[in-house]
């Protein structure tokens, strides 16, 4: 059998790193503000406001604001421009965005001079990046979905919820290189008022530091909207605007040319899905799909993953960016564990076994501050089981559910309403865990916000084992015309 015949893996793979390639700027720009927080933070406490915890949890999650706007997009983009020029536009606002950040007082402002109006303007482009993480955050895994075979489909697409915690990784290393010998500020409340404790020490990271870490991101958003132009469109939109030779021509290269034809003919055959309204199958199943949303952030993964270097400074463990690495590496191992196991042992068991995981780390993060003269290795120890067991379970495993779960006739209004709900509630657990982590009682100083927003945690982690339990359905090994039926006996 001919090469052309068969079909080319070497194309297919090389057309799914990139499409990944927005996966890893999906992780890099959210996880991005970890290394850089600290230092932004302390460049805007020098402005002639009083820059308080809230505006700084406002401040270091409004990327969040963007995503909810590039998720709540992404469809109109994806049906209008198509499933590769959407992603090349999130490429240029990840690249706008990146040297925004860098230099936020580009043509209005002077430079190095803080002001709540440059605030403003950091603000802009930040969201400008969010929502290019919203578009990539849907169009990725549908572009990946719909350009592959189908017996590959979702191995390839599992790939990308791995390329957005290797992205996290990355700027984790990426940060600490930046930071190199240079000190991150130490901030503390003096009199009810945060201030820098010993400013010259920190000085190149408050002035250069977080800025140089804002704009390592232009390297791979660079690379990925230049890639993303050497790409073919997927066959699917391709059938779905007419253009049925270009379709072929595409499918030929990935199928071969004897499969090519078979799989347009199906294609073309549900262009035109019958759709129904969002409530027909019930209630219920709009519900858990939201649920689980909800259940994926407000558990708090994100507030770690985002003040990773700050958490482990007050643990005092050494070089807190060490950590945050050591923390990224093992996020990495455990991703792989999910997706080489989703298959075999299920996406409720896998569930239920991360949330007790995540609830025994956050509860040892929240006694390691209530008992004293613990040893910080314990809260550092369940930092990390607490992390590794979201990352095998509800980091990947929701995303996996939301595809599966809801009823084909449904699936595009019910998945645009629960990421919706995905990356507003991201928004309020990012952004209200700063003033929370602070919160000061009597003796106990912030040790009582500490072990107050761990405890919290954990307790979520708990109720959210139990609505896998009682509400959640299995998946694995059913055919989504079967998940119809189920939603109907309900």
């Amino acid at each position: 059998m001919t090469k052309a015949q068969q079909g080319s893996r070497a194309y297919l793979f090389s057309i799914v790193l990139v499409a990944v390639l927005g996966g890893l700027l999906f992780g890099y720009d959210t996880a991005v503000i970890s290394g850089a927080e600290k230092g932004l933070q302390a460049f805007f406490m020098g402005a002639d406001f009083e820059y308080t915890d809230a505006l700084h949890g406002i401040t270091s999650s409004s990327a969040l604001i963007g995503c909810i706007i590039g998720s709540a997009i992404s469809g109109l983009l994806a049906t209008r421009l198509g499933r590769k020029r959407s992603l090349f536009v999130a490429g240029v606002l990840f690249l706008m965005s990146a040297l925004g950040s860098y230099y936020p007082e580009f043509l209005f402002f002077e430079a190095g001079k803080p002001s709540f109006s440059l605030l403003i303007a950091f603000n802009i482009y930040r969201i400008i990046g969010g929502v290019g993480v919203g578009l990539a955050s849907a169009i990725c895994p549908m572009y990946i979905a719909e350009i592959a075979p189908s017996n590959m489909r979702g191995t390839l697409v599992s790939w990308n919820q791995f390329a957005i915690i290797f992205g996290q990784l990355v700027v984790y290393f990426v940060n600490f290189m930046i930071l190199g010998s240079h000190a991150n500020p130490v901030i503390e409340l003096v009199n009810g008022v945060n201030s820098i404790v010993n400013a010259d020490a920190a000085a190149w990271t408050i002035e250069t530091g977080w800025r140089l870490m804002f704009v390592s991101e232009v390297v791979p958003a660079g690379l990925f909207a230049l890639l993303i132009l050497c790409v073919p469109e997927t066959p699917r939109y391709l059938a779905l605007v007419g253009k049925d030779d270009a379709a072929l021509k595409v499918l030929g290269r990935i199928n071969g040319s004897e499969r090519a034809a078979t799989i347009l003919s199906e294609i073309k055959a549900t262009a035109h899905e019958k759709t129904e309204k969002l409530f027909t199958y019930g209630w219920l199943v709009i519900f858990i799909g939201i649920m689980l949303s909800v259940f994926q952030q407000i558990v708090g993964i994100n507030a770690v993953l985002y003040f990773a270097p700050r958490i482990f400074e007050t643990m005092g463990m050494g070089n807190p960016m060490v950590q945050t690495v050591i923390m990224g590496i093992i996020n990495i191992l455990f991703t792989l564990l999910a997706v080489f196991t989703v298959e075999k042992w299920g996406r409720r068991p896998l569930l239920i076994s991360g949330s007790i995981g995540m609830a025994l780390g956050a509860f040892g993060v929240a006694l390691s501050n209530l008992v004293a003269g613990m040893p910080a290795i314990v809260a550092v120890a369940s930092i990390m089981v607490y992390s590794a067991s979201f990352m095998f379970s509800w980091g990947p495993i929701c995303w996996v559910l939301i595809s599966e779960i809801f009823p084909n006739t449904i699936r595009g209004a019910a998945v645009a309403v629960a990421v919706a709900f995905q990356w507003i509630f991201n928004f309020i657990v990012s952004s209200t865990f700063l003033p929370m982590y602070n919160m000061r009682l009597g003796e106990m100083g912030d040790k009582f916000g500490h072990m107050f927003a761990y405890a919290l945690y954990g307790v979520i982690c708990v109720i959210a084992a139990i609505f896998v339990w009682k509400l959640v359905p299995e998946t694995k090994g059913k055919t989504l015309e079967e998940m119809n039926n189920l939603w109907r006996k309900k």
